[in-house]
């Protein structure tokens, strides 16, 4: 990589860098700066005028060939990357006014054609074969769709040119609502958690938590999923956050004595829960705001109670496991004084609360980050040790340009996915007959869900996912009562999984890597500390009182049973349930998990029943422990 980004090279993404970002605050702030003021969709082709042509700077044709040099045909599909949009961008209102998209003159056609190639190839380049293979496939239906005998996924079908010009000149498709999420909200929130980064917020956050929890027994676990919570709940990226915390926690758990699969599982489980932990999430949660017509702020606040019962089922397993180990927690002496953490790491606090307020209170979302990070930016260069020097900027701009190009690529690739359904008329069909041929059942059109989530994200990335069954499985379960954002979050929830469950696991694979650990062992120990993913989907669905949709006694009552029970299931697995002990007897252990499923199932008389069942048995199991422990002290007197 540090051959192609030479200083001529590393110049170019700076300036691109740059130049996206002031024009995406210029749009979102009203500034007309030097008179200019383009309309959103000439907004949105400007943008990728910018940050497209940086796909092919970042990333070589050949993936094994890293570190060559930038080539001629690098420079050409660059040159045209950004001279396409540009002249799109400059005759936006005449493709608005004159419907180019069916009738356009001979040049905006000839660059429509080209421009769809760029685009697949630049998705290539950034996300890899298989999702450019997809993308390209679903790109090409519009002109198969009349004649798949299937009906539902039967439509209109255009001759080729025509398919062309849909694409690249209408609003459906590549400068869709996912990418025009990108252009709004998307550039913001990225930028600040690359500034975030830069200025030390990572280091911040993983002091913090060994500060708090490092004393207590398992502390490198819980230090682990507490850091890489607060990490990834900003970044979104379960990968770079594996990689980046991994780093750190991995081997710390390691020397604690937590077995390497294990110290792998923990760290990938704790990072994949960023993609669906507030404030930030992933840029999916903001596609889905757009989707479906509502504030980012509404899926942030239903995202909060399952994100928390996603980590609290994974610190009760590492504190399980710690407990029946005998780990302890980490020496007094190597961990940091929480009074000097907070000093050190009072500017990221001040912006995070910041952010809350503009989110919350002010429902300012599409400027807010830049603010904060303006904020940010500034405290950083009144310390010494956080200041940005002028080869920090370069870096700085360098991460934030690599971060913007690769989400354009990405979310104007999958655009194509989008805008054939669109266009052919199958999104609007297929979730009818989808309910038609469930027969109106909900259970099979969940199940049907979870399975396609999961099977798509071995191939595609958690917005390719959520994009795709947004469009075409969440319209199904919003036409059978259920509340949107609660059939949107399943969608979403599910396309998670894959990061964590073999057999491709890129997140528990990635700290597989850096454990030193069996990968498809940790794969599987993930699975087990992610349980919390695979359950409350369904729970959402059949009651949103777990997402904050409905009367306060009643969300109060559905989270309370929700805890109880996660904390048994998670018990459960691990083996270990705090004050009754370890679990010996299997067939109790059994009969315990199957009680706190019934616990979180979404209906409060069987929640009721559960629990006075897991009273006696916790009772048993800790009867049984204490006559267990009595016997050994007479056999030792």
């Amino acid at each position: 990589m540090q051959q192609r980004l030479n200083r001529f090279w590393g110049s170019v993404v700076v300036v691109l860098t740059v130049l996206g970002i002031l024009l995406t605050i210029n749009q979102l702030f009203y500034l007309s700066l030097f008179g200019f003021n383009p309309i959103n969709s000439a907004y949105l082709y400007f943008l990728l005028a910018a940050f497209l042509p940086m796909a092919f700077i970042f990333h070589p044709f050949n993936k094994k060939s890293e570190n060559q040099k930038v080539k001629w045909y690098d420079v050409l599909i660059m040159v045209l990357a950004f001279v396409i949009p540009f002249y799109m961008g400059l005759n936006a209102q005449r493709i608005i006014s004159e419907g180019w998209e069916y009738i356009s003159p001979t040049i905006a056609t000839i660059f429509s054609v080209i421009f769809w190639v760029i685009i697949l190839e630049g998705l290539r380049r950034v996300a890899g074969l298989a999702i450019m293979l997809i993308s390209a496939a679903f790109s090409l239906y519009p002109l198969i769709s009349g004649a798949v005998p299937i009906g539902f996924l039967s439509g209109q079908t255009f001759d080729f040119l025509t398919t062309a010009r849909n694409h690249i000149m209408s609003t459906n498709s590549v400068i869709g609502i996912p990418f025009d999420t990108v252009g709004s909200l998307l550039i913001g929130f990225m930028l600040f958690g690359v500034v975030l980064t830069a200025s030390g917020g990572g280091d911040f956050f993983f002091n913090l938590a060994q500060a708090i929890f490092g004393r207590f027994r398992g502390g490198a676990a819980k230090v682990a999923v507490i850091s890489s919570a607060f990490f990834g709940m900003l970044s979104g990226s379960a990968i770079s956050n594996t990689i980046t915390t991994g780093a750190m926690t991995i081997p710390s758990m390691k020397k604690a004595g937590y077995p390497p699969h294990y110290a792998g599982a923990i760290e990938a489980t704790a990072s994949t829960g960023g993609t669906i932990t507030p404030p930030i999430m992933g840029s999916a949660a903001f596609i889905m705001a757009s989707f479906i017509g509502v504030p980012y702020t509404e899926i942030a606040m239903a995202a909060a109670i399952p994100a928390f019962l996603y980590f609290f089922a994974l610190l009760i397993q590492a504190d399980g496991y710690a407990a029946k180990n005998n780990l302890k927690g980490i020496a007094k002496e190597h961990l940091p004084s929480l009074g000097s953490t907070l000093k050190q790491g009072w500017p990221f606090l001040t912006v995070l609360i910041l952010l809350t307020y503009l989110l919350v209170v002010m429902r300012n979302e599409g400027q807010a980050p830049f603010y904060v990070s303006l904020l940010l930016f500034v405290l950083a260069m009144t310390r010494k040790e956080t200041r940005f020097t002028l080869k920090k900027l370069y870096n700085l701009a360098l991460d934030a340009g690599r971060i913007l190009t690769e989400l354009t690529a990405l979310i104007a690739g999958i655009g194509f996915i989008v805008g054939s359904l669109s266009i052919t008329g199958v999104s609007f069909s297929f979730a009818r007959e989808l309910v038609t041929v469930a027969g109106d059942n909900m259970f099979l059109i969940l199940v049907a869900g979870a399975v396609t989530s999961f099977v798509l994200g071995m191939g595609m990335t958690v917005s390719a996912v959520y994009i795709f069954l947004a469009v075409v499985m969440a319209p199904a379960l919003v036409q059978l009562g259920i509340d949107p954002i609660a059939a949107h979050l399943f969608v979403l929830y599910w396309a998670t999984v894959s990061y964590i469950t073999p057999p491709v696991a890129l997140a528990s694979f990635a700290a597989a890597g850096i454990a030193k650990a069996n990968a498809m062992k940790t794969g599987f120990t993930s699975v087990r500390l992610g349980i919390v993913t695979f359950l409350v989907p369904f729970i959402i669905v059949y009651n949103p009182a777990l997402i904050g949709r409905g009367e306060p006694l009643e969300i109060l009552t559905v989270v309370g049973t929700a805890i109880i029970g996660v904390f048994l299931l998670a018990s459960v697995l691990e083996g270990y349930v705090m004050w009754a002990g370890v679990m010996n007897n299997i067939l109790i252990r059994i009969i315990l998990g199957a009680v706190s499923l019934m616990i979180i199932a979404p209906f409060l008389y069987l929640s009721l029943i559960g629990i006075g069942i897991s009273i006696v048995l916790l009772l048993l199991i800790r009867a049984s422990n204490k006559t267990v422990t009595g016997s050994e002290e007479a056999v030792t007197e």
